[in-house]
């Protein structure tokens, strides 16, 4: 898979993520998880979402080309 991979959600549950080569986008409440989804670049081919911000997401269109996946609780 080529392209970057990002993490959003509680800023606890995403630390660490940054080791992996992943970049956090870290989202204290459902407003600025859907502005940082909104604002991903072209380029983010993997989305990790926490729980809560997979929550804070639902009904926000997908990208085509781009997978999704919620983190475990």
């Amino acid at each position: 898979m080529a392209g970057a991979i990002v993490a959003i959600g509680e800023p606890a549950r995403i630390a660490g993520w940054a080791l992996a080569g992943v970049r956090e986008l870290p989202a204290d409440d459902a407003e600025q998880a859907r502005q940082l989804w909104a604002a991903l670049d072209t380029d983010v081919a993997l989305v990790i979402l926490t729980p809560r911000a997979a929550a804070d997401l639902a009904g926000e269109p997908a990208s085509p080309g781009r997978l999704t996946v919620v983190s475990a609780s």
